[in-house]
């Protein structure tokens, strides 16, 4: 299968830290790549790079074949979305939060559509006028992640989202993107600590001192 990302000798640096260096890797299309390593050795840095959050100082990335950075950033950012680990939501309600992917598109916002991935991932319907400060940690990420996929990428980039959740949330999280994987066929790539995430892996990757140590 084709590659959707590839990463030539990419590095990334601020003045004389070097955070990235030399990462060359074949990202296929619909993998499922489990990115592990030690704190501070660049993991997340490489996924803000892939998501054109950061530029890289050094090499280049291709999506489907073309330089990233020859393309429109917000284009881009559509087709490779990007899940922080503290999730980040804004104005006050839920469904201002799940309002704001139509409005950039300036389509026609869909309640159906918003009520159906609030139910997938065990939420009320109700929970459309709920105060975002009413969220629990677990319930915040929820909504996050269903905000990043009511248009579905074609790569989702994931800093540690299951950090800090509960096994119980852990669950509906792993169950959320499994379904966009093998149901969607959405290439993921996923930064993690959590051993049983690394366990399960097909595809992993260690990255330290922000260089790639080991692909299996």
């Amino acid at each position: 299968m084709a590659a959707i990302l590839e990463l030539q000798e990419v590095g990334y640096r601020v003045e004389d830290n070097q955070i990235l260096q030399g990462i060359s890797l074949s990202v296929e299309t619909e993998d499922y790549l489990t990115i592990t390593g030690p704190s501070g050795g660049g993991k997340s840095t490489l996924l803000r790079v892939l998501s054109s959050l950061l530029t890289a100082t050094e090499g280049k990335i291709l999506f489907k074949g073309q330089n990233i950075s020859k393309k429109d950033p917000i284009e881009y950012r559509r087709q490779v979305s990007y899940c922080f680990q503290q999730p980040t939501l804004f104005g006050r309600t839920v469904a201002d939060n799940l309002d704001f992917p139509f409005q950039i598109r300036n389509e026609e916002i869909n309640v159906a559509k918003q009520q159906a991935a609030l139910q997938y991932v065990g939420l009320p319907e109700a929970y459309l006028s709920k105060k975002i400060t009413e969220l629990s940690g677990g319930e915040k990420q929820r909504v996050a992640m269903i905000r990043n996929i009511m248009f579905l990428p074609d790569v989702l980039l994931l800093d540690e989202v299951t950090a800090g959740l509960d096994e119980e949330n852990k669950d509906i999280v792993h169950n959320l993107i499994e379904h966009f994987h093998k149901d969607h066929h959405v290439t993921i790539l996923s930064v993690t600590h959590d051993a049983t995430e690394i366990q399960k892996a097909n595809h992993l990757i260690t990255i330290s001192k922000g260089r790639l140590e080991v692909a299996q």
